[in-house]
Order: structure tokens, then C-alpha cells, then sequence
């Protein structure tokens, strides 16, 4: 298996420790399930983000009939 390893000042290494201890598991195994966490976060955000992207464009007609300001000028209008 991959391994990566990561450099942590002293500060951060002490507070690992004291984490891991109190949920009774080890450093390698709590930096392991931080890092999968942070991982699905970012794969639900970008999931997310496409998810409205898509509805967005789907509706675009509806959003600038409902927000007319915020529709950008068109050409001729802005020279």
C-alpha cells in the first residue's frame, strides 16, 4: 500500500497524541480517518457545486426573469 509521510511541528504531534488517546486509537489510524473525511467533504462539495450548475442552467430563463439586475448587459447595452 501507498504510504505518504507527513511532517508536523512538535505542537501538533503532542496534540495528536492526546486526541488519539482519548478516543483510544492510534495516530496513524486518526490522521488515516481525518484525511478520508476531508476527502468525502470535498468530493460532496464538488458534487454538490455540479448538482447546481445543472439545475442553474436548467432554470436560467426563470432565474433572470426573477433577478433581471443581475443579469449581465448585453453587448450593445454596455457600449
Amino acid at each position: 500500500m501507498p504510504a505518504l509521510n507527513v511532517e508536523f511541528s512538535e505542537r501538533e504531534l503532542e496534540d495528536l497524541r492526546q486526541i488519539a488517546k482519548e478516543r483510544g486509537t492510534s495516530m496513524k489510524a486518526l490522521v488515516r480517518e481525518a484525511a478520508a473525511a476531508d476527502i468525502a467533504r470535498h468530493r460532496a462539495l464538488q458534487e454538490g457545486a455540479e448538482a447546481f450548475r445543472q439545475f442553474f442552467a436548467a432554470h436560467a430563463e426563470e432565474f433572470a426573469a426573477a433577478f433581471p439586475d443581475d443579469e449581465p448587459a448585453a453587448k450593445d447595452e454596455a457600449a
